[in-house]
């Protein structure tokens, strides 16, 4: 009993401590909605913040996180010059219903494919939504996983924190 106790702890805190790990993205190749091949090293926005929130079709709170995100986008980017990227982890069976999901939902933002998990793995994603918020040099600076409504206004005050150059690790 004692070694099952203290295998399950090791291995939760070895996934703590990868999460932690990840403070800037690797280098996946992903796909955009048109097809092409993307890389995540390339995600970047002027010195300004980024959110990448991981989501899938069949997931409801994912998709109302999103919605929220969209409804604040435009005032966000104003203010803060925020971007968002959504990041489908939908698989490649499921993948082709994304295109035309996001063109109904008239999302604003950038949407981009991650049909194998390269990503989302490299990311230790292990839940959707899972949202991580990137200072102005790419760096991780805050993540959370689920969403309940207001939480996108919880956001944005962590993301003007981060557009002001403030530190917002006591965060997580």
């Amino acid at each position: 009993m004692k070694k099952i106790i203290f295998l399950s702890l090791a291995l939760l805190i070895g996934g703590l401590l990868t999460a932690q790990e990840v403070n800037s993205l690797p280098s996946i190749n992903v796909k955009t909605l048109e097809g092409e091949t993307y890389n995540t090293k390339d995600i970047s926005n002027d010195g300004k913040p980024i959110i990448i929130s991981f989501w899938a079709l069949w997931c409801k709170p994912c998709k109302k996180e999103l919605d929220a995100y969209n409804d604040n986008y435009e005032d966000w980017q104003e203010e803060t010059g925020v971007k968002i990227i959504a990041v489908s982890i939908d698989d490649a069976r499921s993948t082709a219903k994304v295109l035309p999901f996001v063109s109904g939902k008239d999302w604003e933002f950038e949407v981009l494919l991650d049909p194998n998990g390269d990503f989302k793995r490299a990311m230790s994603v292990n839940m959707v939504p899972h949202t991580f918020i990137l200072n102005g040099e790419g760096k991780i600076v805050y993540q959370h996983t689920s969403y309940y409504e207001g939480l996108e206004d919880e956001i944005f005050e962590i993301v003007e924190k981060v557009a002001a150059g403030e530190d917002v690790s006591g965060k997580h």
